[in-house]
């Protein structure tokens, strides 16, 4: 014991500069052993016609690739979505940890952060959400027993995200207000929202990620919500918005993973059609100097301020300290005003 005591020691001294150290596994719960491959995802058998939709043959998904291909390259050149990062994804089991939804890797990302994250969000929940949206396994989903409630990062983001809005715009008072989610995915937060307010307008899903078009119009219908919510083409999105009705522009851990001549682009097209709001999740928060940045280290909130939009809040995801440093993926909310 002594000994094995003096070797770990030893190593230690020699790792002391560097980031790791050995450290006794009967001291560590389970979660801190667990290792996780990626790509993952949590297999729930899908009908046939469904996995016979999902494939990346489907004619409908060519169309809008070819499509996004000749669209106006300063807003299509990937940053981050790369065609080798999207032929890592499973389209059949889309909600899984994958390059949508990182669910099971990075900060915090375990059955402890998970219940952190569980409670702390159920205690904000004014809008009584956890008994209106419920959760399941559908495409790959990871979920998370707590409080007798079934958890994912799907809901308790989408949850997080909702009374955000809530606390800034009152959205539970308002009818017919439209949205569009710049960068939708898979359009998760489209489904939440519109099961959370019935008197909401319509909220249009737009992506300059082909696949992420095809697997939300997909998704929206699967959902039973298409009435409310739709998925907008990118080289439609311009005469969708311009024709006016939209209130608030949503853009969720997308600016950040574009370049800048994308970002300069959607802000122009925002602003031109007159959308008075503007929520942005960044990757990035930059706490010295207030800014939200990309992940190449651009200022993505000089671009909003040029496009004309004043900040009016900035908000830790999770208010609590403690809960921002140990919850799942903790990061920052922005809201802007056009003026």
């Amino acid at each position: 014991m002594g000994l094995r005591r003096s070797f770990i020691n030893l190593v230690n001294g020699v790792l002391q500069k560097t980031r790791y150290r050995l450290i006794d596994k009967g001291n560590l719960y389970e979660w801190q052993t667990s290792h996780y491959r990626w790509p993952r995802y949590r297999k729930k058998e899908l009908p046939e016609d469904i996995a016979g939709y999902l494939t990346w043959s489907n004619p409908r998904l060519v169309d809008l690739q070819n499509r996004y291909e000749h669209f106006n390259f300063l807003v299509t050149e990937p940053l981050v979505w790369t065609d080798e990062k999207l032929q890592s994804v499973d389209i059949q089991y889309f909600r899984g940890d994958n390059a949508y939804l990182w669910q099971l890797r990075g900060r915090n990302m375990h059955e402890m952060g998970y219940a952190i994250s569980a409670y702390y969000t159920m205690s904000i929940d004014t809008l009584n959400l956890f008994d209106i949206l419920s959760e399941d396994e559908w495409f790959g989903n990871f979920t998370f027993e707590v409080a007798k409630k079934t958890v994912s990062r799907d809901l308790l983001d989408s949850v997080n995200e909702i009374c955000f809005l809530e606390s800034q715009l009152a959205l539970s008072s308002r009818k017919d207000f439209s949205i569009v989610d710049i960068g939708a995915g898979y359009g998760r937060l489209a489904h939440r929202m519109t099961q959370a307010f019935p008197d909401l307008g319509h909220y249009y899903c737009t992506d300059a990620v082909a696949v992420s078009t095809f697997l939300c119009d997909f998704y929206l219908g699967f959902r039973g919500v298409s009435e409310k919510a739709s998925a907008v083409p990118l080289d439609e999105i311009e005469q969708v918005l311009t024709a006016g009705g939209v209130s608030l522009a949503v853009n969720v851990h997308s600016f950040s993973e574009c370049r800048v001549s994308a970002i300069r682009w959607w802000l122009d097209l925002i602003a031109r059609s007159g959308i008075r709001y503007l929520m942005i999740v960044p990757n990035h928060y930059d706490a010295r100097t207030g800014r939200l940045m990309t992940n190449d280290g651009h200022d993505i909130t000089r671009c909003v301020l040029d496009a004309g939009y004043r900040q009016m809040a900035v908000e830790p995801k999770y208010r609590d300290p403690l809960v921002q440093k140990y919850a799942i993926n903790p990061g920052y909310y922005a809201l802007f005003e056009l003026q």
